[in-house]
C-alpha cells in the first residue's frame, strides 16, 4: 500500500509540474531528438506509475483481505487503526477494495481507447496511401507519387508501404535541390516512425483530455519530430535548400488527418532555427539538462517504489 500511496503522489507532481518545465527546455528545439525523449520519459513515467500504483494497491488488498485489523489500512492510515475493526473495518475495506478496482479498470478502459484510437489512425493512413498510389503517378529518379492538385503540397504518410506525395503544384515551384531536401524531410519522418509515435501520443491525450501533461506533449513533441526531419534533410542537402523549399511551400492547404507534412508546424519558427543554429555552448548545456531530466524520468518510479517497500519513505503513517 505504501508503494502505491508513493507512486501517485511522484505521478501528480510530475504531471502538473512536467509540462512548464519541458516546455521551456524544449520548445526551442535546440536538441530536438533529445527533446523528444525527454517528452515521452515524463509521459512513461506518469503512466507507468499510475499502471504500477493501481497494480500494486489491488495485490495487497487481495493479500490483506482476510487479516484481522487488516494491516493495510493500519500502514497508511494509522490514526483509524481503532475503527478497523468489525463493521467499521469491514466497510472499509471493500470500499478500498472497490476503490482498488476501479482504478484497474480505469487504467485498462486509457489501453482500450488509445488502442482504439491507434487502430483507426492507422487504417486511415493505410488507405490514403492505397488511395494516392491508385491516383499518383510516379516520376523516374523520384521517391514520390505526384498527383495533380492546384495546392503546393508535400507530405507523407505510413503504409504498406509507405507513400510520399508531391502534388503538381509543389513540383512547380521547387526546383530541384528544394524538392531533394523535402523528399529528405519526409523520408525522415517515415524512417524514424514519427507517424507511429504521434499516433500514440495523440491518443493518449485524447484520452486524458484534461491532463496538461498530455496534451500539451503531442503537440510540442509533433512540433520537434518537424526539427528532427529537419536536421535529417539539412545533413544531406544543407540548410539553404530545405529553407528555401520551406518558403516555396508556405501557405499550403490543409493536409490529410495522420500525415506529415513539411509545412504544417512551426514553419516560421523552423525557418528562423535553420537560419540561426544554436551555439555549441547553448547546446552543450541543454543536451546535458535534457539528459539529466530522461534520467530522473526513467529511475523515478523505481527508486520510489524501492523507498517505499523497504520503508526508506513511508507515504503513509506506519502501522
Amino acid at each position: 500500500m505504501s508503494v502505491a500511496m508513493c507512486l501517485l503522489p511522484y505521478s501528480v507532481v510530475v504531471a502538473v509540474l512536467g509540462s512548464p518545465l519541458l516546455v521551456r527546455s524544449t520548445h526551442g528545439g535546440i536538441a530536438p531528438r533529445l527533446g523528444v525523449a525527454t517528452w515521452v520519459a515524463a509521459l512513461a513515467s506518469v503512466v507507468l506509475s499510475w499502471a504500477a500504483a493501481a497494480v500494486f494497491l489491488l495485490l495487497e488488498l487481495v493479500r490483506t483481505w482476510n487479516q484481522p485489523g487488516w494491516s493495510v489500512i493500519n500502514s497508511c492510515f494509522s490514526g483509524l487503526r481503532d475503527l478497523v475493526s468489525g463493521r467499521a473495518g469491514v466497510a472499509i475495506q471493500v470500499g478500498l477494495l472497490v476503490l482498488a478496482v476501479l482504478a484497474v479498470l480505469a487504467v485498462m478502459v486509457v489501453v482500450w481507447r488509445l488502442g482504439c484510437r491507434v487502430l483507426r489512425m492507422r487504417s486511415h493512413t493505410h488507405g490514403h496511401a492505397q488511395r494516392a498510389r491508385i491516383i499518383g503517378r510516379r516520376v523516374a529518379g523520384l521517391d514520390a507519387l505526384i498527383v495533380e492538385a492546384p495546392e503546393r503540397a508535400a507530405y507523407c504518410v505510413a503504409g504498406r508501404p509507405h507513400a510520399i506525395v508531391v502534388t503538381s503544384a509543389a513540383m512547380d515551384a521547387l526546383d530541384g535541390p528544394q524538392l531533394e531536401a523535402v523528399l529528405a524531410h519526409e523520408r525522415a519522418h517515415l524512417t524514424g516512425r514519427h507517424h507511429q509515435l504521434l499516433a500514440v501520443l495523440r491518443g493518449l491525450a485524447a484520452s486524458l483530455p484534461r491532463m496538461a501533461l498530455f496534451t500539451i506533449g503531442a503537440v510540442e513533441v509533433a512540433r520537434l519530430l518537424e526539427m528532427c526531419a529537419d536536421d535529417d534533410a539539412v545533413r544531406a542537402h544543407g540548410p539553404r535548400s530545405l529553407l528555401e523549399g520551406l518558403i516555396a511551400l508556405s501557405g499550403a492547404g490543409p493536409i490529410p488527418g495522420g500525415a506529415l507534412a513539411a509545412t504544417s508546424i512551426a514553419v516560421l519558427d523552423r525557418a528562423g532555427r535553420l537560419a540561426s543554429p544554436p551555439r555549441p555552448a547553448e547546446l552543450a548545456r541543454m543536451r546535458t539538462f535534457m539528459t539529466a531530466i530522461i534520467v530522473l524520468m526513467a529511475v523515478g518510479p523505481v527508486v520510489t517504489a524501492m523507498m517505499a517497500s523497504t520503508g526508506m519513505v513511508m507515504c503513509g503513517l506506519p502501522g
